[in-house]
């Protein structure tokens, strides 16, 4: 079965050295094989070079289009490793802890050193035995959809914030855990004090253990979280959105200064631009906690700076009243936006936290005002305290107060309050 020319030198000039019997596709050769003349050369001598281009586009496009998919392999790849690459700018600047001082610190993440548990993660109270560190362990739980996210989020935000006012980041950890499965976990500064949540509303076993903030301390945290979101919506190269604004997520130090924790559902803004970095995912819906979340995000409004003004008016209005957003109270069209409203100015007192009247009248008096006059005042500081919470709480956002506005004012009340009082604290 050769095809092709048979060629006229050599051995070939022989016939009785060589046979093509049964190849009928031969052609050329010597005369006496009888064989078919074989195509124009000239026609042989067009097809070459045809074949040849033909080959050479073939192999080029091929390289062209290997090349593009090559590069948008690794693109993708790069952004769906993206969780990684975020934690390894905090891991290459924090402390490198394994996972067994983890295990070691939390008591083998024992029920006993279980400080909080939300959707996304449980929160450990921990002691490094490399130096007795006090530390905080938030161990995301994997299992649960927009975890993962949440982790990812956290990280991109806390490697880009550094504020008093914030929570302070130690180190992050992402990798398996002894028996092989995925183990994610941010390590944070111990606040002594807790959680606002806990001061404001204590648990039944802290009840016994008395405590509580007065109105200047109250005032003070609020002035700290307001200043902690005038960093993170004006003062960052990127801007933040918090969208989880609420008492369990505001830390208190030894010296009851605020901060503000918990950025896994933060919303990050190109600061110059307003260009969303991460586009809000389906997975977790609705941004925020219920009494909280401004009320557009339920129609699907974009996350606003707005918003956090939404929760943190709430959250102004809850330190005042004592009261929570989802107290039995709120029903129909009564709302803790309405409730005080309705009270302002007149009935100011009858709404105000009762622990905070029983502070001030328990507290030795410093000056020759009387404890009359003392309340007298702190009823006429109260009623704006309660403007803000009610215009931040607004249901338009364009009608709400901006974050500068706020600490302006409430400075302002701070001031007049110690003043006349003659003293801080």
């Amino acid at each position: 079965m050769f095809d092709g020319e048979v060629p006229n030198g050599g051995v070939f000039t022989n016939i009785s050295a060589f046979s093509v019997v049964g190849n009928c596709k031969l052609c050329g050769g010597i005369k006496l094989l009888q064989l078919p003349a074989c195509p124009i050369q000239v026609l042989n001598e067009w097809k070459r070079p045809f074949n040849h281009r033909v080959i050479v586009l073939i192999v080029t496009l091929t390289i062209v289009v290997l090349s593009l998919c090559i590069l948008a392999f690794i693109y993708r790849n790069k952004r769906s490793r993206q969780q990684i690459k975020l934690a390894l700018p905090l891991q290459n600047q924090y402390l490198q802890i394994s996972f067994g001082e983890l295990f070691q610190a939390t008591n083998g993440f024992s029920p006993s050193n279980l400080i909080s548990e939300g959707r996304y993660g449980s929160v450990y109270k921990g002691i490094l035995n490399s130096d007795e560190q006090i530390v905080v362990l938030k161990v995301l739980k994997l299992h649960e959809c927009g975890a993962n996210k949440c982790f990812v989020t956290e990280c991109e935000a806390l490697k880009n914030i550094r504020h008093r006012n914030l929570v302070k980041i130690i180190t992050t950890w992402s990798s398996i855990d002894f028996k092989g499965n995925d183990f994610k976990a941010l390590v944070f500064e111990f606040m002594e004090n807790g959680s606002l949540e806990n001061w404001l509303h204590p648990s039944l076993l802290e009840q016994h253990e008395p405590k509580n903030l007065n109105f200047v301390q109250r005032l003070n945290i609020a002035i700290d979280v307001a200043c902690a979101l005038d960093y993170l919506h004006h003062h960052c190269e990127m801007a933040f959105i918090h969208c989880d604004l609420k008492p369990s997520n505001i830390l208190l130090d030894r010296d009851l200064c605020a901060h503000v924790s918990d950025f896994g559902l933060a919303k990050i803004f190109l600061a110059t631009k307003g260009i969303s970095i991460h586009q809000q995912s389906s997975s977790i819906g609705i941004r925020g906690t219920i009494g909280y979340v401004a009320p557009e995000y339920g129609m699907g409004v974009e996350v606003s700076m707005q918003g956090d003004m939404y929760s943190y008016g709430v959250l102004l209005l809850e330190m005042f009243t004592g009261k929570r957003p989802t107290n039995n109270m709120f029903t129909g069209n009564v709302n803790h936006h309405s409730y005080v409203q309705m009270c302002l100015p007149e009935q100011v007192m009858q709404i105000v936290d009762p622990q905070i009247i029983w502070e001030m009248e328990e507290e030795p008096s410093r000056s020759m005002q009387s404890s009359t006059t003392n309340i007298s005042k702190l009823e006429a500081c109260l009623v704006p305290v309660f403007q803000i919470g009610v215009s931040c709480s607004a249901k338009m956002p364009n009608e709400r107060m901006s974050v500068k506005d706020v600490l302006k004012e409430l400075h302002k009340i701070r001031n007049v309050f110690i003043g006349v009082r003659g003293q801080r604290h």
